[in-house]
C-alpha cells in the first residue's frame, strides 16, 4: 500500500512538474503586438511579422522601465 502511494506521488509531481515547463514555453512562445484602434478594431501582428519586429523591442523597454 505504500508503495503505491508513493507511486503515485511521483507521477502527480512528475505529471505538475512537466505542466509547469510547458506553461512556460507557452507563455514564451506567445510574443505578439496587439494593435488597438479608435473605432474599436484591432490588429494582432505575430512577432516573426517585420511590423511587430520593430515594435516588440520597443513595448519591451517600456515594459522594463515601468516595472523598475
Amino acid at each position: 500500500m505504500r508503495r503505491r502511494r508513493g507511486l503515485g506521488l511521483v507521477l502527480l509531481l512528475g505529471a505538475s512538474g512537466g505542466f509547469a515547463l510547458l506553461r512556460r514555453r507557452a507563455r514564451r512562445a506567445r510574443e505578439r503586438a496587439d494593435l488597438y484602434f479608435e473605432d474599436g478594431s484591432m490588429v494582432s501582428l505575430d512577432e516573426r511579422s517585420p511590423e511587430a519586429m520593430r515594435l516588440l523591442p520597443l513595448g519591451r523597454d517600456l515594459l522594463h522601465a515601468v516595472r523598475d
